[in-house]
């Protein structure tokens, strides 16, 4: 077998490909997936920077020599590599989380197949193209990273393939639990990364200097398709009106147009679904008796404007439903237990924040009686992550 640190050689070569390839396939991405220029080319970022961390990680695949209770005995710890990874990506990363995959199974001797989404064929053409080149420079087998394209059906065979040793899913919660259940069910391996709906506490210190541009773009950026996108605001209730003037005037500051142009901060929505279901819940807000403080309406053809929506329940099932668009709901809060109560309500378990300037609040939100999801911020936004540590949630946004 060829030495884990050869493997990260070619790895390191794959990420010398991405970053001469940046712009370009940044731009790629957001022509197909309609997340703006800056947020296109950060993906593609994340790319290299995981293909570096792998690159050093190819020489710390240590095992273990474990004391044995025998005489004369001694017990190894090694690892060997599962054989085929399955990769299932969704539309609004159509290049991260592949190579969050393929980097890190490569270096332990797997070989991986992805079936990226059935609207952003282009972009993962491309980036198995660029794969294909350092392979073939190094004499390796294409099969090494294949791609496939279509649509639940090919997924489909990929999770009910027992030659698929492990399959890594990112999607909605809703398929996440189809999937998981048919792929323990023949006993593989499984990575499931699925829906957040994700939420900021303000607490009555907090700075809100701060906060006002932090929640913007992480309700705003990628037009409200990240899986780590702040779609509930809890707020102290001393400091609630004023955060939602702020967060108004910010608003109607933001631009919405054409991804690739420069100043645009909201891009369209993926499809037309995508669109009927921003209508939807703010009609079903509406409906609840919720303001619509901000936003609200159809641009035209996918673009929609970033809403902010007042005086709902923070138990309502329109708040508690994750919905894949710009809809920031804000609800009040009594105090910091109160946030916590209503930030852990939900099914999912993502990401959260908590905007304050008081110690004992942040070492209680990230400690065990805290927020339960995976990611635990402290004045940042939920969305983003970086590639040197863990990246996942809790409940249902899987394991």
């Amino acid at each position: 077998m060829t030495p884990a640190p050869v493997r990260g050689e070619f790895i390191r070569q794959v990420g010398e490909h991405l970053r001469d390839k940046l712009e370009p396939l940044g731009k790629l991405v957001s022509l197909e997936m309609g997340k703006i220029l800056p947020e296109g080319i950060g993906e593609v970022q994340e790319a290299v920077d995981i293909a570096d961390y792998a690159t050093g990680l190819s020489r710390m695949l240590n095992g273990k020599v474990i004391p044995s209770e025998r005489p004369g005995h001694m017990m190894l710890e090694n690892w060997h590599p599962l054989g085929v990874i399955g990769v299932i990506t969704a539309f609004n990363f159509p290049v991260a989380p592949y190579f969050w995959n393929f980097t890190i199974a490569s270096i332990c001797g797997n070989a991986c197949l992805w079936k990226g989404a059935p609207t952003t064929p282009l972009t993962g053409v491309a980036c198995t193209r660029l794969i294909a080149d350092v392979l073939e420079a190094n004499k390796l087998p294409g099969g090494l990273s294949g791609l496939i394209t279509g649509g639940a059906d090919v997924g489909g065979a990929m999770v009910d393939d027992p030659t698929v040793n492990l399959l890594s899913f990112t999607g909605s919660c809703h398929i996440g639990k189809q999937v998981g259940s048919k792929v323990q069910g023949r006993m593989g391996k499984l990575i499931l990364e699925l829906g957040g709906n994700n939420a900021i506490s303000v607490m009555e210190d907090a700075d809100l200097k701060m906060l006002v541009p932090a929640v913007c773009f992480a309700s705003v950026g990628t037009a409200g398709q990240r899986c780590t996108t702040t779609r509930r605001l809890i707020v102290h209730k001393s400091l609630i009106d004023e955060v939602i003037k702020r967060l108004i005037s910010a608003y109607k500051q933001v631009k919405i147009g054409n991804p690739l142009d420069k100043g645009i901060l909201c891009g369209p929505l993926h499809t037309t679904a995508a669109v009927e279901s921003y209508k939807e819940a703010i009609s079903e807000a509406v409906a609840l008796g919720g303001k619509i403080e901000v936003g609200g309406n159809v641009v035209g053809g996918r673009y929609v404007e970033p809403t902010i929506v007042t005086g709902l329940s923070h138990d309502s099932d329109l708040v508690m439903r994750e919905t894949f668009a710009p809809i920031l709901y804000i609800v009040p809060c009594e105090d910091f237990e109160d946030a916590v109560a209503i930030n852990n309500e939900v099914s999912q378990g993502l990401s959260s924040s908590i905007f304050t300037t008081n110690p004992e609040y942040i070492f209680r939100w990230v400690g065990a009686g805290g927020a339960d999801s995976g990611i635990c911020n402290v004045n940042i936004p939920t969305n983003g992550a970086e590639i040197g540590g863990a990246f996942g949630g809790e409940k249902e946004t899987g394991e």
